[in-house]
């Protein structure tokens, strides 16, 4: 199999917004911190012969990728609660293929990476994308042509913009490819109209002029129960969130030992502090009636705040939540997969996790995520079993 023509990425911006929020974190307050990450093939694909091969060289080719001096322009311009000493990192940073590990034995795959964590923070979304793009270039599937992939995404902007929600795209990790994600922002900033918010992918977000989106990921929260324990992870990851953003990025994620729990330790200083919560997990309305709810117990008019919704979403899904929370909570939709790999084949089912860090007394710690949704805790399973004891989630 030719090893040329498979390079994937063309910008070091090529990812999603929240890595780079949580690198410049990570920087300012965990540098020495280490961390590890594996790919999790939940859709049991099979991956045809030399895949891994193909993969190695698309990730040496990385290497290659600087910040550009318009790129550096356009962080200062956008994003201010990025310090300049980060920008700075940013144009010296270059990926370290050594950090990533691939092996393939038959049709399974395995990519392990390790390394600094302010290093290896921004390899998860660019290797998935990668290792999406490559399957279905390598089996030669077959998809639907860019006119058609046009008219499907008119067709979903029309419902939205009937719906009168508003939506952005965050569809960077499992996109079919670099081609059809770039037809499809292009599709979205030529048609939309008020309700196209932005995109998770800065470059895209650069490229179409629009704003680029996000805050931070389960990881985030994943590392501070490793450092801090379970019981205190919420808090000191919102803690230190507060700590370098001073009130912006100010979208707290929800579901990483389940939102129950969360919401223990969403007192009223963060509930007053952050403009909104997101859902990543479990049933989107029940998450809603209990944000409501929250927000009441602390005299906050729940219209003043707002839910991002971003959990396999599909125009269905969309005007089932809309309809639910209409006049009772401010929504948004962050939409991935069915806006950048819908494209008449079956999309991926891929996930890379943060599974263990090194933590400041030396030592290797599991990591684990306890989602709304029981079949996806990811992680070591005593570590799992350790966490919903002391967390007493069922």
């Amino acid at each position: 199999m030719a090893l040329h023509n498979y390079n994937v990425f063309n910008s070091i911006l090529d990812n999603d917004f929240y890595k780079f929020t949580m690198q410049c974190a990570v920087v300012k307050l965990f540098p020495n911190v280490k961390g590890r990450y594996k790919f999790i093939n939940r859709g049991k694909h099979e991956f045809p012969q030399g895949f891994a091969e193909v993969m190695k060289k698309s990730v040496d080719d990385m290497a290659q990728l600087k910040l550009t001096k318009e790129e550096k322009q356009f962080l200062r311009g956008s994003c201010p609660y990025l310090n300049p000493a980060y920008i700075d990192f940013l144009e010296g940073y270059r990926y370290d293929p050594s950090e990533v590990k691939i092996t393939q034995n038959g049709t399974d795959l395995e990519v392990e990476v390790e390394g600094y964590w302010y290093r290896t923070i921004l390899w998860e979304v660019p290797l998935l994308a990668m290792i999406s793009e490559l399957y279905y270039r390598l089996t030669n599937a077959k998809q639907w042509t860019d006119d058609q992939i046009v008219d499907n995404t008119i067709e979903k902007v029309k419902m939205y913009e009937e719906l009168g929600v508003v939506f952005a795209e965050f569809g960077t990790r499992r996109r079919h490819s670099y081609h059809v994600h770039d037809v499809v922002m292009r599709t979205l900033t030529k048609s939309q109209k008020y309700n196209f918010s932005g995109s998770s992918n800065v470059h895209m977000a650069m490229k179409y002029q629009v704003k680029p989106i996000g805050t931070h990921a389960h990881e985030w929260f994943m590392f501070h129960a490793a450092e801090y324990g379970f019981k205190m992870s919420n808090a000191m990851s919102l803690e230190h969130w507060v700590d370098v953003y001073r009130g912006d990025l100010g979208v707290a994620l929800s579901d990483t030992y389940t939102t129950d729990v969360f919401f223990k330790q969403f007192d009223t200083k963060f509930a007053k502090l952050f403009d909104g919560v997101r859902h990543d997990s479990g049933d989107p309305i029940v998450f809603a009636n209990k944000t409501i709810t929250h927000y009441k117990k602390f005299g906050i008019n729940p219209l003043s705040k707002y839910i991002i919704f971003s959990d396999g979403l599909n125009p269905e899904k969309v005007k089932s939540i809309a309809e639910a929370c209409k006049g009772r909570i401010g929504i948004s939709f962050g939409i991935g997969t069915n806006l950048t790999n819908d494209v008449g084949l079956r999309p991926m089912n891929i996930v890379m996790k943060l599974t263990e860090v090194l933590t400041s007394d030396n030592e290797w710690i599991p990591t684990v995520k306890l989602s709304d949704e029981p079949n996806k805790h990811t992680g070591n399973l005593r570590m799992i079993e350790l966490a919903k004891e002391l967390l007493q989630v069922k």
